[in-house]
C-alpha cells in the first residue's frame, strides 16, 4: 500500500502563515504588495496561486514560472524565520493516525501537496513531523493542475521502492475537493477528512471513499 498525504488541512494547520510567508516572497521576488484577503488556497497548488495573484498584476506567466526556483527558496527562507510566531501544530488525529499506519508493514508514505518543496520540511517538523516519514512526493512548485501530481509520486514511489503500484494499493488522504479530483483523475482511492478548508456539504458531494471528521477513523479502513 502506497499513502499520499496532503498537508495543509489534512496533517496540520499554520494559522495563517502560509498567507504571511507567501506576501513576504511575492514581495522579494515580484516586487508587488500581494492583497491575499481574497484568495483561496485551499486545494491550489503554489505555482496556481502565484498565476492568479500576479498575473491581475501585471506579472507575465513566463516570469512566475522562470522564478519558481527563486520564490521556493525565499518563501521557505522567511517561513524559516518567522514560523516560531504561529502556532503551528498537527491537527486532531493526525498524527495518531500517521504513526499507527508507519507500524504497519508493506506500507510507504508520501506527500501530494500544493506547496513548494522547500518549506515542506520547515513546516511538518514545526507540527513534530519527521520529514523523513515521507520519502516520496510530488510539489507544489512542479505543476500548475493538482492533478499531476499523484503521477509523479507513482513515479518516484517506484524509483524508491522497486515496485509498481496498481491504482487499488494508493490512497489519496486530504481535506479538499481538489484532492478528490486528483485522486479520481489517477484512479486512485480517496479518503478526506472534515479538518480543513471545504464545507462537509462539498465535500460528501464530491463523492470521496471515505469523508472522516479525524484521520484515525480511517485506520481500520487503511
Amino acid at each position: 500500500m502506497l499513502i499520499l498525504w496532503d498537508i495543509d488541512g489534512t496533517l496540520l494547520r499554520g494559522k495563517g502563515l502560509g498567507k504571511a510567508v507567501t506576501i513576504l516572497a511575492i514581495r522579494d521576488v515580484f516586487g508587488v504588495d500581494a492583497d491575499l484577503e481574497t484568495h483561496y488556497f485551499g486545494g491550489k497548488t503554489d505555482w496556481s496561486s502565484l498565476l492568479e495573484i500576479l498575473t491581475p498584476l501585471g506579472i507575465a506567466p513566463e516570469l512566475i514560472q522562470s522564478s519558481l526556483s527563486v520564490y521556493m527558496q525565499t518563501k521557505a527562507r522567511h517561513m524559516d524565520a518567522i514560523i516560531g510566531q504561529y502556532n503551528v501544530r498537527p491537527l486532531p488525529g493526525a498524527m495518531e493516525a500517521v504513526l499507527a499506519m508507519r507500524q504497519r508493514e508493506g506500507v510507504a508514505h508520501g506527500l501530494v501537496t500544493g506547496n513548494v518543496q522547500a518549506t515542506v520540511p520547515v513546516k511538518l517538523r514545526a507540527a513534530g513531523y519527521d520529514p523523513d516519514w515521507f520519502p516520496i512526493a510530488a510539489y507544489g512548485h512542479e505543476s500548475i493542475n493538482r492533478n499531476d501530481l499523484p503521477p509523479l509520486a507513482l513515479q518516484r514511489a517506484t524509483q524508491l521502492t522497486g515496485r509498481t503500484y496498481a491504482p487499488e494499493e494508493v490512497w489519496v488522504i486530504g481535506d479538499t475537493i481538489s484532492d478528490v479530483e486528483c485522486a479520481r483523475a489517477s484512479g486512485l482511492n480517496v479518503a478526506i477528512v472534515t479538518t480543513g478548508f471545504d464545507t462537509r456539504e462539498a465535500l460528501e458531494a464530491s463523492q470521496p471513499d471515505y469523508l472522516v471528521d479525524d484521520l484515525r477513523q480511517l485506520l481500520d479502513v487503511l
